[in-house]
């Protein structure tokens, strides 16, 4: 019964995000009634919000620059009815082009690759053939967050607003999960034998990695 409960929930999770994902979709062009359009603009301050009050180290520049964040995406809302594009686009650029650092940093000469970190936070010591594939994985993950950056700016640039919309509202995240299928399918594929990290323990790495760094100043 507990187990039961437990997916009913996530499902409901699931549901809930994809209806939320089709609803901005279709607020992008404006068409919306005004009390979704502000409900949809107060989603993404409210987390910039919460992030500051629980993790931000300069609270008082960050508050200073959610004042701004929350005027300006209010005065393009006013003008053109565009806050909403706003409001989700300039997020969805911010968060690739951070992960495209996290990530790209860790190959330069000298430093681990992310997901070989990652990985020996799970396993331990690794054969050689698995620290090559975890920095070509990490290299292959940046490349993915570079295209996110790349085709969201192309689209927004040479195609319609709807267009746009869908690829960073719509494709986001079934394209994050083609990435993590195709991986785990050529992992299993390709090393049969080789214990591997379920999603729970590579995020618990990826979490403990970014804590571990953050409180020694990014090294690494």
């Amino acid at each position: 019964m507990a187990h039961t409960a437990s997916w009913f929930w996530k499902s409901l999770v699931v549901l809930l995000l994809i209806a939320w994902q089709l609803l901005v979709h279709v607020s992008m062009g404006g068409e919306s009634a005004d009390f979704v359009r502000y409900a949809l603009l107060a989603l993404p301050l409210a987390i910039f919000a919460y992030w500051i009050t629980r993790q931000a180290r300069h609270k008082l520049l960050w508050v200073a620059m959610l004042a701004v964040a929350c005027a300006a995406v209010l005065a393009v809302e006013q003008a053109s009815r565009l806050g909403v594009a706003v409001a989700y686009g300039v997020p969805h650029a911010l968060v690739y082009a951070s992960l495209l650092f996290v990530f790209a940093h860790t190959l330069l000469p000298g430093k681990t690759a992310l997901i070989t970190r990652l990985a020996r936070r799970v396993h331990g010591t690794l054969p050689p053939y698995m620290e090559s594939y975890t920095r070509r994985l990490t290299i292959a993950w940046s490349a993915f967050f570079l295209a996110q950056l790349f085709g969201s700016g192309l689209l927004l640039a040479f195609a319609t607003l709807e267009t746009w919309s869908m690829f960073i509202n719509l494709f986001n995240v079934p394209l994050l999960l083609l990435m993590f299928a195709g991986d785990y399918c050529y992992r299993v594929f390709r090393y049969p034998d080789f214990p591997h990290a379920t999603v729970a323990q590579a995020m618990r790495a990826f979490i403990d990695d970014a804590s571990i760094n953050r409180g020694s100043g990014g090294a690494g």
